[in-house]
């Protein structure tokens, strides 16, 4: 029984190579591309999307249609790289179908300039862009700046924009030349872009961490001389002249004391030494007294302040450095460090008590 699968030719049947294809189609291919992950699936990944991108281009230059149909369904074979640079792919295979190379070349072309771009495009966009861009404007939006997301919005897709539409008329202009000049210094790129990454994240921890320990640990009691100071009439000042210097540390709390006006207690011996230095004849038939009352206070240990001495932010600084671990070591996902992260918060908000209740 014979089958009925297309076979994809070696060579394509019209071998003159196309006239250039205008700038208003590669336009058109670079706006398509926003599509390219419509049809995603597991067997070919973007391999829909890439054909619905590249359809408008292959038009152009296959007029056979057989040629056209043996491109478009080997554009069909599977393809994954990143979608904000996926233009870069497009413009050198559209220069080599328009060339007519055979399609074994085209298929090899395009895996190899595909496949670098994920990493260039993460270190790009997901590592610089994104951190930078997000770390300024949300720091606007707390401030209540309303423009703050729009402003966000705009740089993101201004960048990615120009990269689709300035990649697809470069890649087309220069075609297999162009994967010489991006795997030259793919290295040194993406070791730069990933530094830069790496430094405006530790830059967000400091700014936008604001995790902390809130513990504080009893540490015993501290006496004190509260001084208050009343307007009496002559004879009521009387009343406070019995009050004797007194010793803060032995005395009972509420004991009052005669006072300087200070608030400093009075080494007197009897009450008369204590009139002349707390109380102070106003000369209206009224006085003002002074007089101090002990005090004692509970003393705690704030565990927060402390680690402000030693080292601000310290308590994001160990969070971030245990998802690095766990990404690096154990093979984290996202997904799992923020589940991770929501449980820490939530045991330590509200059983423990050891961050700033959110409740």
């Amino acid at each position: 029984m014979a089958s009925n699968e297309f076979v994809v030719p070696a060579q394509y049947e019209d071998l003159t190579p196309a006239p250039q294809v205008d700038s208003k189609t590669l336009n058109r291919m670079a706006l398509r591309s926003y599509w390219l992950q419509s049809s995603f699936n597991y067997e070919t990944m973007q391999s829909g999307g890439w054909l619905f991108a590249m359809i408008p281009g292959l038009e152009k230059v296959h007029t056979n249609k057989n040629d056209l149909a043996a491109s478009m369904y080997h554009n069909l074979d599977f393809i994954n790289t990143h979608p904000f640079l996926v233009t870069f792919v497009m413009g050198i295979v559209l220069s080599l179908e328009q060339n007519k190379l055979d399609t074994q070349t085209i298929r090899a072309v395009r895996i190899s300039a595909a496949s670098p771009l994920g990493g260039i495009g993460d270190a790009l966009f997901w590592l610089t862009l994104v951190p930078i861009t997000a770390g300024i404007t949300s720091n606007m939006a707390i401030e209540g700046n309303i423009a703050a997301p729009f402003i966000f919005l705009l740089i993101f897709n201004l960048a990615q924009a120009a990269c689709r539409f300035g990649l697809m008329k470069w890649a087309y202009k220069v075609g297999t030349g162009a994967i010489d000049a991006l795997t030259a210094n793919m290295q040194a790129f993406t070791r730069a872009a990933s530094i830069l990454g790496v430094f405006v994240v530790g830059a967000l921890t400091v700014t936008m961490g604001g995790t902390q320990i809130n513990l504080t640990i009893p540490n015993g009691t501290t006496r004190s001389l509260v001084a208050h100071t009343v307007v009496v009439n002559n004879e009521d000042a009387e009343n406070f002249a019995s009050l004797k210097g007194i010793d803060t540390e032995e005395a009972e709390p509420g004991t009052l004391a005669m006072t300087d006006v200070d608030g400093n207690p009075l080494k007197a011996v009897d009450g008369e030494n204590a009139v002349d230095c707390g109380i102070v004849d106003l000369g209206n038939g009224m006085s003002s007294v002074t007089y101090g009352e002990v005090t004692e206070t509970e003393v705690s240990y704030s565990v927060a302040s402390t680690l402000d001495t030693v080292l601000p932010k310290l308590v994001p600084l160990a969070l971030v450095l245990m998802l690095y671990f766990l990404f690096a070591k154990h093979n984290f996902t996202p997904i799992k460090g923020i589940v991770l992260l929501l449980i820490i918060g939530l045991l330590g908000a509200g059983p423990f008590g050891l961050w700033p209740s959110i409740w």
